[in-house]
């Protein structure tokens, strides 16, 4: 059958009974869960009697889990996440056990409910993130704040996934319904005309996407268009072999999944041959950050939502607990308090399509390959410094003072990792500057700005008396300090709970050097 959507050609032919490649869409990978990787298939299991446990029998979605804040614009806790529940479907769909296809289409139909048709607005093709969110209005509406420009790639390749690997298990009506909601989404991403090929986790995955919806409707502008973006954000990787979001332990995570979708779904040998490519430098790049003693990655870090792995989850922790049994990952054992729990949810992706480092990779993620210093240039004006010591790991990103740290940003410009007497992880960072060059070489971090720079300090046992000017005596580690600095303060301050954590102060600051001893 062929239907005609705005314009684009939709073709269903026998979905319920064909699931191979067609001209409607790619090699679906027909992965059997019984036989997958043993770790792969422990983290999807706990993903999904997570999900299980959340899902929502009467709003046919899954519940937020107590480590999720609430989106910015409800004003109070989001009862309901509507990205998170296509997530849990494509997981039903591919468990199948009883029920499971009836609550994947459950969940999938309230989904669609929460797509913005309005072709006038900016926001249009996106979905709501929560039901609850009140839809976008007048001129003083702000993306992010009032509305995910983003939901529309991370919903709209989930459905991809669900539609090239399991269209036999969801209706005709209901895979012609997600088709629509695909195109919807890139008409809308092109109408906004607000993403770029550097924003490279977002760009990834609507190149991925993109590409689906020009093969599947035969659509010769959007392939090309298509092709030309998958190729654009190929080569501003391989400026530097380096995102422009880079060492991100969560968006690391988004970039694996679009790699992954390109190496499996691409209707190109050249996109998936691309695909496969980048993924491999990327895993190559992260296995060199990467301490599998510490189970963290040293810094620095673009956007970070945490500094210890150990105990928030990272989506790029999560490729690497697919790998590694739960003691030696970068991974906390999840509950429902767990922080960012909800990114353990895309499971279902990460066991679908695949986690696949090279050999070289997999062999520095199991074990320690010994201490080494990394410098890598990121762009033009930004490189990375890290040092993966036998004890503590240091990274520090010079951005020829282009860039800043403001308060509550995702950047951590200067960064350190031990383990305490404990066990647990202690850590520092900057936490807030006016624009910063942080270059670190063995167990130096030197600091240049210009003003007042403040570290963040969570280490368990640490006493505000120990923390002076000129040396903080941590538990496992001892940083001495020498700068230009007019004044210094420390306070304690609250990361998870009051007063975890200290803030640490130096005024009118041009430079400062930190020097790190593990015990």
């Amino acid at each position: 059958m062929l239907f005609r959507i705005s314009g684009a050609v939709l073709c269903v032919a026998a979905l319920a009974l064909f699931p191979v490649r067609s001209s409607c869409g790619a090699t679906a990978r027909n992965v059997n869960l019984a036989k997958i990787n043993p770790n792969t298939r422990s983290i999807f299991d706990i993903a999904m009697q997570s999900m299980d446990d959340a899902w929502d029998n009467e709003a046919h979605l899954v519940r937020t889990p107590g480590g999720f804040s609430g989106h910015a614009d409800t004003e109070h806790r989001a009862r309901y996440m509507v990205r998170e529940t296509s997530n849990y479907a494509l997981g039903l769909l591919m468990r199948d056990g009883p029920g499971d296809r009836e609550r994947a289409m459950e969940g999938l139909n309230a989904v669609l409910k929460e797509q913005f048709l309005d072709k006038s607005v900016p926001w249009y093709g996106t979905f709501r993130r929560t039901p609850e969110e009140p839809t976008p209005s007048g001129e003083h509406t702000v993306m992010w704040t009032n509305y995910d420009p983003n939901w529309r790639v991370f919903i709209g390749t989930t459905f991809e996934m669900i539609l090239i690997e399991y269209p036999e298990r969801i209706p005709a009506d209901l895979a012609l319904k997600m088709y629509k909601a695909i195109d919807i989404a890139i008409a809308g991403e092109m109408k906004q005309g607000r993403l770029t090929p550097h924003y490279s986790n977002i760009a990834l995955m609507y190149g991925a996407l993109w590409d689906f919806a020009a093969t599947h409707d035969k659509n010769a502008a959007w392939k090309q268009k298509s092709a030309a973006w998958v190729r654009e954000v190929a080569r501003l990787y391989h400026l530097y072999n380096a995102f422009d979001e880079y060492n991100s332990p969560t968006y690391y995570g988004v970039d694996l999944f679009g790699l992954a979708l390109w190496r499996s779904y691409g209707s190109t040998a050249e996109m998936r041959a691309a695909g496969s490519n980048i993924e491999a430098h990327l895993w190559n790049d992260i296995a060199d950050f990467y301490h599998p003693e510490l189970r963290n990655l040293a810094g620095p870090y673009d956007r970070s939502y945490g500094m210890d792995m150990e105990t928030y989850v990272a989506y790029g922790g999560l490729w690497i607990r697919a790998l590694l049994p739960p003691d030696k990952a970068p991974f906390p054992v999840p509950d429902a308090e767990t922080d960012h729990l909800a990114d353990l949810w895309f499971a279902p992706q990460v066991a679908l399509l695949g986690s696949n480092p090279p050999a070289a990779a997999l062999a520095k993620l199991k074990s320690f390959a010994g201490e080494h210093m990394i410098h890598r240039q990121i762009t033009d004006d930004r490189s990375a410094s890290a040092w993966v010591g036998d004890k503590v790991i240091l990274g520090g990103e010079n951005t020829k003072l282009t860039r800043d740290a403001p308060p509550d940003t995702q950047f951590h410009p200067g960064t350190a990792q031990w383990r305490t007497p404990s066990g647990a992880i202690g850590w520092f960072y900057v936490w807030q500057s006016p624009r910063i060059n942080v270059d670190v070489e063995h167990t130096n971090m030197k600091i240049a700005t210009d003003g007042t720079v403040t570290l963040r300090i969570k280490a368990e046992g640490a006493k505000p008396g120990d923390i002076t000017a000129n040396k903080w005596s941590l538990p496992g580690l001892t940083v001495a300090i020498e700068g230009d600095t007019a004044g210094f303060a420390v306070k304690g301050s609250t990361y998870y709970t009051d007063g975890d954590s200290f803030a640490v102060t130096y005024t009118n600051v041009h430079q400062l050097n930190l020097t790190v001893t593990p015990e």
